[in-house]
């Protein structure tokens, strides 16, 4: 089949398909004298594949080591592996997703119980003083969470001891 017909059948872009042959993805492609690309019926299940595991989570160079150059001779120990590793990833993932939404929520209480009489400059900085106490172990600061405070609250937060991980002016 030409690229139009693969492209059609398996829903991805005629583009997409070309980059997938050029980086060594997808190699079931004749080229016919006219300089047409052909494509055998296992280019469209190789497609699927690799879209499936993209939707799955693996990057296309751990595709392009778990893709056999035949489908018939699959490396079932290193396919099982992988799969296990991307599992635990997820896993791992979840956890840090599940404690960045308590923190979230948690902040966005503390920015809900603003009094009255205090405007929302003042009650950012309150809360920020109130998060940069916390306990380390209760609270994961990275370099991207501090790109919130300005300059001279990154430096109070380290004079007082509380430095966190990666906390640097």
């Amino acid at each position: 089949m030409r690229i139009g017909e693969l492209a059609q059948q398996s829903g991805l872009a005629t583009s997409k398909i070309r980059f997938y042959e050029r980086i060594g993805l997808l190699k079931a492609v004749d080229r016919r004298p006219n300089g047409y690309r052909t494509y055998s019926p296992q280019a469209l299940m190789i497609l699927g594949l690799i879209t499936t595991a993209q939707r799955a989570g693996f990057a296309l160079d751990e595709i392009r080591t778990l893709l056999p150059s035949d489908l018939t001779h699959w490396d079932h120990a290193a396919l099982m592996d992988a799969l296990s590793r991307k599992v635990a990833d997820i896993e791992a993932l979840q956890a840090r997703l599940s404690q960045s939404k308590a923190h979230l929520l948690h902040l966005i209480e503390d920015i809900q119980a603003r009094p009255e009489d205090m405007d929302c400059a003042a009650n950012a900085r309150r809360v920020l003083t109130d998060v940069l106490m916390e306990p380390p172990e209760n609270l994961d600061v990275t370099p991207d969470d501090v790109r919130l405070l300005d300059k001279t609250d990154r430096r109070l937060s380290v004079r007082r001891g509380r430095s966190k991980k990666a906390v640097s002016p």
